[in-house]
């Protein structure tokens, strides 16, 4: 049986980039996104494997179903959560619509999906599943956020725990997960925002894909393709569960007076 791999928001940016790059390890693919054409047109270019096209909204409850149902039932060799969307505004300004639709995407559907391609990837002791955030995820300390993005953040942050604790859970079970931590990437996700980054360096998506992919090999379960000293983030983690653990029963002294 051939390898088949599902990704999300395959249409353009990172996945299309996981797309082809799988396509040329030999794997079949079930791509994903809300732009039919689109994803025909990546269908049609990857001819020499087997590429089921499904047209679904993530931000939308019917969307997450039915693709769920497809992680559910198809023997999935790896999933890719990489769907997103990108609204950039101050909290108090965010339309509910949207900030509904980035939640259901980036935390909401990743969820539903992992819950319903698990399974079938324990009974057959092997699976990978990736899942896309950003180094925005650890900005959350940062002074100010430019243009307002605090939701925003917060899903990635979301991607990141959840990600850790559910590898952690699966340990021996033959089923891998990562979340990758791109930063800037030369993809469309700025420019429906009326963003122009084009004057600003940005990583290749195929290189993104470059780190993931290797990243598993390395046993990484926190993938930043630009992070240099992995250390740095070693000393994050360790911080952050020193923290953690540092907690008693008893009411903090600044608290007492």
């Amino acid at each position: 049986m051939s390898a088949l791999a599902l990704i999300t928001g395959a249409s353009s940016g990172i996945g299309e980039a996981f797309a082809q790059r799988l396509a040329s390890e030999g794997y079949d693919l079930i791509i994903v996104g809300r732009r039919r054409e689109r994803l025909e047109q990546l269908a049609k270019s990857l001819s020499k494997v087997n590429v089921q096209v499904v047209c679904a909204d993530l931000s939308t409850d019917n969307g997450i179903e039915a693709v769920a149902q497809i992680c559910a039932i198809e023997p999935l060799t790896m999933l890719i959560n990489n769907a997103g969307v990108a609204h950039y505004m101050p909290i108090a300004e965010l339309p509910i619509e949207k900030a509904n639709e980035l939640v259901h995407v980036k935390v909401v559907a990743p969820t539903i999906l992992m819950r319903s391609a698990i399974p079938g990837m324990l009974s057959r002791g092997s699976g990978t599943i990736v899942n896309v955030a950003g180094m925005l995820a650890f900005a959350g300390s940062a002074p100010a956020s430019p243009g307002g993005r605090a939701i925003y953040v917060g899903t990635l942050a979301h991607l990141v725990a959840m990600s850790q604790t559910l590898s952690a859970e699966l340990t021996g079970t033959g089923v891998n997960v990562q979340v990758l931590c791109p930063g800037l990437v030369a993809t469309e996700f700025h420019s429906v925002q009326g963003m122009d980054l084009s004057a600003v360096p940005r990583m290749s998506a195929s290189d993104v894909v470059t780190a993931s992919l290797r990243g598993l090999d390395l046993g990484e379960v926190v993938c930043s393709p630009g992070v240099e000293n992995q250390d740095v983030l070693a000393a994050a983690f360790t911080a952050n569960f020193a923290a953690f653990t540092s907690q008693t029963t008893e009411l903090a002294t600044r608290y007492r007076t």
